[in-house]
């Protein structure tokens, strides 16, 4: 007999780190293979299922981030560490590590899209050794809304970092702007052997996309991710179809040689 696709399995809830007032993540249980962009379904019976896209990825665990912003998600948000979560998955291809491994890389996220590219930058801030030189550019829309905060203060040991908020207070410590404004001044070695990976809202992906393109930057070398399009994770609801593309099931994270048609 086939394995039920939508059988859930039992995840306890190790650690509860809260980030803004409506944006934690939940480090839960989890044995076996994931790749950071991929994602779980959590659900809560009665209540529904949510796309969560995989933050962190540690040993037995998986982190989740979780944007309080409808049924499902403000029941997630009463749960505590040792209460149970249903997860199934892990859905979707990631980002595949070894496509950025010896080379120069470029990583732009707009809001919760560092979410899904965080063990990605996590991953190359541990293993520096493993790149040829490394950018984070990451923008929000206020310094009240910065995801992972304290991460920040670790990679900008290893790493080149641009935070950036569209407005601020006087008192900030980030540049103020649109992350695409920041792509004119990256400083690169090579940037036909460049790489970079662009996840955010569509629009912001887009021109992201194109401004690196205007740098010099190969299609073949720009990786996106539509995780927003993320719904039953198998196919079958057809809420993640953009034309002929089943994002669920060719992505979320798609080459741009392949992902810039599915941003119109």
């Amino acid at each position: 007999m086939a394995a039920n696709e939508y059988l859930p399995f039992r995840s306890e809830i190790r650690d509860v780190i809260k980030h803004t007032e409506i944006e934690y993540t939940f480090r839960l249980t989890y044995e076996g293979q994931v790749k950071p962009g991929q994602f779980f379904e959590v659900s809560i019976p009665k209540y529904g299922e949510a796309p969560i896209s995989v933050s962190g990825i540690g040993d037995g665990t998986v982190d989740l981030t979780i944007r309080r912003v409808g049924k499902v998600t403000n029941e997630i948000f009463e749960h505590y560490v040792g209460d149970k979560l249903f997860m199934r998955g892990p859905y979707g291809n990631g980002f595949d590590i070894d496509n950025y491994k010896g080379k120069e890389l470029v990583v732009i996220a707009g809001g919760t899209g560092l979410s899904p590219v965080k063990g990605v930058v996590d991953y190359f801030c541990s293993h520096m050794e493993e790149t040829t030189g490394m950018t984070l550019v990451a923008g929000f829309k206020t310094p009240k809304d910065i995801l992972f905060i304290e991460e920040f203060g670790h990679w900008r040991k290893n790493l080149d970092v641009i935070l950036t908020v569209d407005c601020a207070e006087d008192d900030t410590a980030c540049q103020i702007g649109l992350v695409t404004q920041y792509i004119p001044e990256l400083k690169l070695k090579h940037v036909d052997q460049a790489v970079a990976i662009v996840v955010g809202p569509p629009m912001m992906m887009k021109f992201a996309a194109q401004g690196l393109l205007q740098r010099g930057f190969r299609k073949e070398n720009i990786w996106i991710s539509h995780e927003r399009k993320m719904c039953c994770g198998i196919g079958k609801c057809g809420h993640c179809k953009i034309d002929d593309t089943y994002v669920c099931l060719e992505g979320p994270v798609f080459n741009y040689v392949k992902g810039a048609q599915l941003l119109d």
